[in-house]
């Protein structure tokens, strides 16, 4: 990063938020600035813990504060697009994570208000910073894997135990991180989706949000493109390991991730099977902060675990991957990825797979506010000549 300036840094919401303290504290364009919770006992503990002075239980009162450059939201989910456009229209830069939003009107909200102000929005989708997916984006732009044919992505999480504003609801509303890759590696954009629900929740659970469905499975058309993604989401009542997956069907090579966490990826070429380790990208992020691909707050064990970096397997190390990629967006270095129209497509993308579903598998398409006039990233199928590259079994990054 060529800048030397720093950017003071804002984080609401201190559970999964925490993670990112200290990777802004030890980035050298950032100052870990100020927090915010509303549970005062918890935002003094992670201040005391931390050393993070300035301190906030009313949200607006953080938002009013001149000093903050960049808020980063990680409160629950029917919050953000609320406090994503309060903090755009107070002049804050947004980073936010996942979903976007639960509503396709939330989504809208969200794109015009960036567009009015002219900030910074990403969504912090972890799997577009994870190992494998910045694994599998070098293996594509260098055409190792020859045209992509097909993508399929998973998502199998059992929510017991989460906040009951969880309970029913529908899978695709959260599946952005199953959907993000299919479309991020080559640059895509969701058109279309049909989606099929499968089974049946919990009685005590039809109600909340009107979903009886246990399973979700959406097939995305991509726009400009003949290809496309399966996507599986569930959230409840299916037995099956946590598992954050996608696997990529190229010409040359294809991917298929590990169907559990003590098991390997394969990388295959042509019908060769080869067992994989996913290599660390830690030296594209500077220097103070690379451990954190590794490591984090979540790693020391006991009480202070997360769920969701538990059963996420530590999100591939993508937080100090998505921090620096949040500020050299703010500070010009870098586009934010995803950025409001881009979060918008793929978030949109789950929400309409339900509606799809709800419909008995209609086609739906994508609002033409969800989609930007960039193509997409193609690797043109020639069935005559490989380079020779192709011919090599092991692979050179």
């Amino acid at each position: 990063m060529s800048s030397s300036k720093v950017l003071k840094v804002g984080i609401v919401g201190l559970e999964f938020g925490a993670e990112f303290i200290p990777i802004y504290q030890q980035h050298p364009n950032a100052e870990m600035y100020a927090i915010c919770q509303r549970t005062e006992s918890k935002l003094n503990e992670v201040g005391d813990q931390y050393g993070v002075e300035v301190r906030y239980t009313d949200y607006d009162k953080m938002l009013a504060d001149p000093n903050i450059d960049v808020i980063h939201i990680n409160t629950p989910l029917q919050l953000h697009a609320d406090q994503v456009v309060a903090a755009l229209e107070a002049g804050k830069h947004v980073g936010c994570t996942i979903p976007m939003a639960t509503s396709v009107e939330d989504c809208k909200r969200i794109v015009d208000a960036q567009q009015r102000t002219g900030l910074t929005y990403m969504m912090m989708e972890t799997t577009l910073y994870s190992r494998e997916f910045l694994y599998l984006q070098e293996l594509y732009r260098t055409g190792a894997l020859g045209k992509v044919q097909f993508l399929r992505a998973s998502h199998h999480q059992d929510m017991t135990g989460w906040p009951s504003y969880w309970d029913g609801m529908p899978p695709m509303y959260n599946g952005t991180h199953a959907i993000g890759p299919t479309l991020g590696l080559g640059g895509n954009q969701a058109e279309y989706v049909q989606c099929l629900g499968s089974g049946s929740v919990f009685d005590r659970m039809k109600a909340q949000y009107g979903s009886p469905f246990a399973i979700e499975s959406t097939h995305i058309k991509f726009l400009n493109s003949d290809t496309g993604a399966e996507v599986t989401r569930h959230l409840w009542a299916v037995a099956r390991e946590y598992r954050e997956s996608f696997d990529v069907y190229g010409s040359i090579r294809s991917f298929e991730w590990a169907q559990t966490e003590d098991a390997a990826h394969v990388l295959y070429l042509g019908e060769k099977p080869e067992h994989i380790t996913v290599p660390d990208f830690a030296d594209r992020l500077p220097e103070p902060i690379r451990h954190f691909t590794t490591a984090g707050v979540y790693t020391a064990g006991g009480e202070s675990e997360h769920r969701s970096f538990v059963q996420g397997g530590g999100h591939g190390g993508s937080h100090p991957h998505l921090a620096d990629r949040l500020l050299q967006a703010v500070l010009g270095e870098a586009a934010a990825f995803p950025n409001a129209v881009q979060a918008a497509n793929i978030t949109c993308s789950g929400i309409l797979s339900h509606e799809s579903a709800m419909r008995g598998g209609e086609r739906v398409f994508l609002p033409e506010w969800t989609l930007t006039d960039a193509k997409p990233i193609v690797v043109e199928l020639d069935q005559d000549v490989r380079p020779p590259w192709a011919k090599e079994y092991a692979l050179t990054l």
